[in-house]
This record gives C-alpha cells, sequence and structure tokens, in this order.
C-alpha cells in the first residue's frame, strides 16, 4: 500500500508516459522497461497476486490496442478505446475513490506528457498516418489546384457567361470555372480575380 494517495499520480504518470513514450519514439525498449517498472510498483502496491496479474494484462491490453491501430487501422479509434481501458484498469485497482482518481489523472497527464518526447526523439513510422507528419508540399512532388491558380490574383479578364454567381470567365485567352463576390455579372463584363482557394477563384466586376 502507498504512503499517501497522491503518489499514485506520479507513479501512474511516469509509467504511462514512458510506455505510451516508447510507442512514439524509437528507445529500443529503455522506456518500456521504465515504464514497465512504475506500473508494476502502482499495481503490486494495491491488489493481490491474483488480481495485480488480471489489471496488469487488462493495463497492457490498452497498451496493444495502441500498437495495433498504430501498425495496422490507423485512425485513432483502437488507440482511443486502448487509452480508455488504461485508465479503467488503474481506477478500479485503487483502493479507494480518491486515490482512484489521482491514479487516472496520473494516466491522463501521462498520455499527454509523452507527447514531448516527439520533439526530441526519433519517431516511430508506425503514427505517420494518423499524425500527418509529412506536408503535402510542392517539395515533395505534389501541387495543389491552389498553388498552380495563383498566378490569376489580380488578373484582368471577361465574363464568357452571366455568372449568378458561378460562371465562366476568360484571361489572357483561358478559360475558367469561377464565382463572383455577391456581384450579378453579366456575360461580356469585365471581371478581375480577387483571391484563389483551391479550385475557386472569386471575381469582381470592374
Amino acid at each position: 500500500m502507498l504512503a499517501f494517495d497522491w503518489i499514485a499520480l506520479f507513479i501512474t504518470f511516469l509509467g504511462t508516459m514512458f510506455l505510451i513514450g516508447e510507442l512514439l519514439v524509437n528507445m529500443k525498449g529503455i522506456f518500456a522497461i521504465i515504464g514497465f517498472g512504475f506500473i508494476t510498483v502502482y499495481f503490486s502496491s494495491y491488489l493481490a497476486t491474483d488480481m495485480f496479474i488480471v489489471m496488469m494484462l487488462v493495463y497492457f491490453l490498452g497498451i496493444i490496442l495502441m500498437v495495433i491501430d498504430g501498425k495496422l487501422i490507423n485512425d485513432g479509434t483502437l488507440a482511443t478505446i486502448g487509452a480508455a481501458i488504461m485508465v479503467i484498469a488503474v481506477g478500479f485497482s485503487a483502493p479507494n475513490w480518491v486515490a482512484g482518481l489521482y491514479s487516472v489523472i496520473g494516466v491522463i497527464l501521462g498520455g499527454a506528457a509523452s507527447l514531448l518526447f516527439l520533439k526530441v526523439f526519433k519517431h516511430r513510422k508506425m503514427w505517420t498516418k494518423i499524425t500527418l507528419r509529412d506536408q503535402l508540399s510542392s517539395e515533395m512532388g505534389y501541387n495543389s489546384m491552389k498553388e498552380s491558380y495563383q498566378f490569376l490574383i489580380d488578373k484582368r479578364g471577361k465574363a464568357l457567361t452571366d455568372m449568378r454567381p458561378v460562371g465562366t470567365i476568360k484571361i489572357e485567352e483561358e478559360d475558367y470555372s469561377a464565382v463572383s463576390n455577391g456581384q450579378w455579372i453579366s456575360k461580356d463584363d469585365d471581371i478581375k480575380v480577387v483571391s484563389v482557394d483551391g479550385t475557386r477563384i472569386l471575381v469582381k466586376k470592374i
């Protein structure tokens, strides 16, 4: 039994932080060993041997669901369920509601604090689909329609159709689909491109 209920907060905080940190960054098992040690101390302090084994398995089931999500599914669903299971495991293992509350807070804060490891250590590749760390930039070979239409801003042209508010415009012998900024623009009216947002070209009458 831990001497004070609030100690549970720090034990579950450190245990969860290092265990989830091991999933997020490549520390070759060092964080896993540290986290396992803290969590073992927590459960062994409150539970008899049989329940200690059961709740440890439940807690690590949450970790396993996170790993499965990161490696196979990548939508965050199993990771969320896993986090909930971890919270339930530590909460129900506490001898009273105060220690349980401290434990749950420790798990939540530990999970959040583990994200700080991403700023220091090398990321694991299995989380790239969830976090979308790679930017789809032109340097990487991606080009959005917004980038290709940027040159149209402030260009002048002519409306090929009535715009109510959508229609077709011609700028420098090229036809584009555009939308007016609330104005009623008639065919053959002179127009100017105000802004470009993706494939949406906003024009005004001049």
